[in-house]
This record gives structure tokens, C-alpha cells and sequence, in this order.
């Protein structure tokens, strides 16, 4: 009898500890680190530019397809034409990228890009990667949004 039991709690031991590590690691996936920078204008990475993200149309949300502006400028503020931009991003915490290939598809005029394309499949922490190659030659700024 004793044995019967035993094995009763290992057969549902094992399960109940499964879903209790699943459970944990999926409020570790949506957890938002608290100091999260939410910027969305930066110095890129090496500080050749400044970048400014802003969506065409707010709020951003889950599911349809987004525009975004694009803004590059000098670190003193003069616009930055016919730069190649190259747009990528992902959901850190969940190993993924963006589920659409967001490109420019057209310059707007004194340092301003239209990017289209954008689309994010679920909430949570989302990263928007600006890749530069300029004047001043190639940098980056990484922007965190949170949906």
C-alpha cells in the first residue's frame, strides 16, 4: 500500500513541478526590467548621430501594421540626408525578431525617414534596432518599447 502511494506522488509530483517551472519561466518572459529606458530620441551608439523614433499614428498596438518616422541628425542637430537605414528588432526575453521585414520606403525631408512594415505580434518588451550608414559613417541605437 505504502509503495501504491509513493507512486501516486511521484506520478503527480512530477507533472505539478512541470507546470510550476513553466509557470515561473513564463513570469520571468513577460517581466519588464523597472529601469527599462523608454527613450525615444538617443545618441547612437558611437554618438555620430541622434535618432528619434516616433509612429506615424498612436497607440502603438498589437496586430496591425505600423508606419514609423525615423529622425536622424547631427549631435548638433543639423538633419541627416540620404542616410541608409536599416530597421531590425525583436522581443528580447523571447528570442525572437520582428515578424515582418519593416524597411524605408521613403525620405521625408530634413533627416526624417518613413518606415513601414512594422508589426508586433504580442505584448510585452519589444526592441527597435536603427541601423546607420551615414556621412559621419555607420552607428546605431537600440529603442525599447513596451506594448
Amino acid at each position: 500500500m505504502k509503495a501504491l502511494s509513493a507512486r501516486r506522488a511521484i506520478l503527480l509530483g512530477i507533472p505539478a513541478l512541470v507546470i510550476a517551472a513553466g509557470m515561473a519561466g513564463a513570469a520571468w518572459m513577460m517581466h519588464i526590467p523597472a529601469d527599462l529606458d523608454l527613450a525615444r530620441e538617443k545618441a547612437t551608439a558611437s554618438g555620430h548621430y541622434i535618432a528619434a523614433i516616433a509612429p506615424e499614428q498612436e497607440p502603438v498596438s498589437v496586430g496591425p501594421m505600423h508606419a514609423w518616422i525615423v529622425t536622424i541628425t547631427e549631435p548638433g542637430g543639423s538633419p541627416v540626408d540620404s542616410a541608409r537605414i536599416s530597421i531590425d528588432g525583436g522581443m528580447p526575453q523571447h528570442g525572437h525578431g520582428l515578424p515582418t521585414s519593416p524597411a524605408v520606403t521613403r525620405e521625408l525631408g530634413a533627416g526624417r525617414y518613413l518606415v513601414e512594415g512594422v508589426k508586433f505580434n504580442m505584448s510585452g518588451w519589444w526592441e527597435f534596432k536603427v541601423g546607420i550608414q551615414g556621412p559621419a559613417g555607420s552607428d546605431a541605437a537600440t529603442f525599447n518599447l513596451v506594448l
